[in-house]
């Protein structure tokens, strides 16, 4: 019989302790490092690749108006109907993160946190661009998806009237209006993107419970806001000064201020005091 080699048994302890490590929640200057490096991540990708993934993101996020609008045309007119019918509003969102595609909202915070623990020139034009590249690519994304709809091309003749029926919700509010609800949409999605490091196996839940909160909450997110916007011009329900104006960009300056400008700042600042400042990172350039 041949002797055991032990430098191939297993160490016990370090076993114990690797266990121990891997039940422990990350810390928030864990998960900043790891919001903060995929940020950076983010940073440097090529404009072709930011802009494919944002355009996949676009399209894929009208997946919850179109489970929304299934939802609803099933649903009978009663008071708790716009609670289920919000049970379609992640799904988008599920396809998305999951899938990986860039969505502006998540770069919000993303591409924040490098620019603020290393303020810098290049970090300021990186995210500067990566926010362009990606709203242009969602927006396009959006409007084609909206298309489609308009024109009958995605779902049938109902489904396509119950659409535009939950879709007219985002016409109820003025532009200011639209803006400050925005504003919790932006926080909120901001703090999917910090907590899902932390989240492992429950990402599922954690995507659908916080995107579910801001549907019942009905909160102006931008992105999907925008597929609803473009399907009401297509339709002919709205002009494109109110799509563009009154729809869509007050929601996208809310979102911004909500993510980049309100989380994003926070998330720093709480951990920011325990920072080394030799701590090696990523050169800025």
């Amino acid at each position: 019989m041949a002797e055991p080699n032990p430098s191939a048994s297993p160490d016990p302890t370090g076993s114990k302790e690797d266990d121990i490590d891997a039940l422990k929640a990350a810390d928030a200057k864990d998960l900043h490092q790891a919001v903060r490096e995929e940020g950076e991540d983010e940073l440097d990708r090529p404009i072709s690749s930011l802009f494919f993934s944002g355009l996949a993101a676009g399209m894929a996020i009208a997946s919850s108006l179109i489970a929304e609008g299934a939802l609803h045309a099933a649903i009978p007119d009663t008071p708790w109907r716009s609670i289920v019918v919000s049970l379609g509003y992640p799904i988008g969102f599920l396809v998305v993160v999951l899938g990986r595609m860039q969505l502006f909202t998540e770069s919000t915070i993303t591409a924040m946190l490098p620019l603020v623990t290393k303020p810098s020139g290049w970090a300021l034009r990186r995210t500067l661009r990566l926010w362009g590249v990606v709203l242009g690519a969602n927006l396009i994304g959006t409007a084609l998806a909206g298309g489609m709809i308009a024109a009958g091309l995605l779902g049938g003749g109902e489904l396509r009237t119950a659409m535009i029926e939950v879709s007219m919700g985002i016409t109820e509010l003025s532009p200011g209006a639209t803006f400050v609800n925005a504003i919790p949409a932006g926080f909120m999605i901001a703090i999917l993107a910090w907590s899902l490091p932390n989240a492992r196996e429950q990402s599922f839940l954690v995507i659908f419970a916080v995107t579910y909160v801001v549907a019942i909450g009905a909160f102006s997110h931008s992105i999907v806001g925008s597929v609803e916007a473009w399907l009401l011009l297509f339709a002919g329900k709205v002009g494109v000064g109110e799509a563009l104006g009154g729809l869509m960009l007050p929601a996208i300056l809310g979102n911004l201020l909500g993510g980049a400008g309100l989380f994003a700042l926070l998330a720093h600042a709480q951990v920011r005091g325990e920072m080394s400042s030799h701590k090696p990172g990523r050169e800025t350039r």
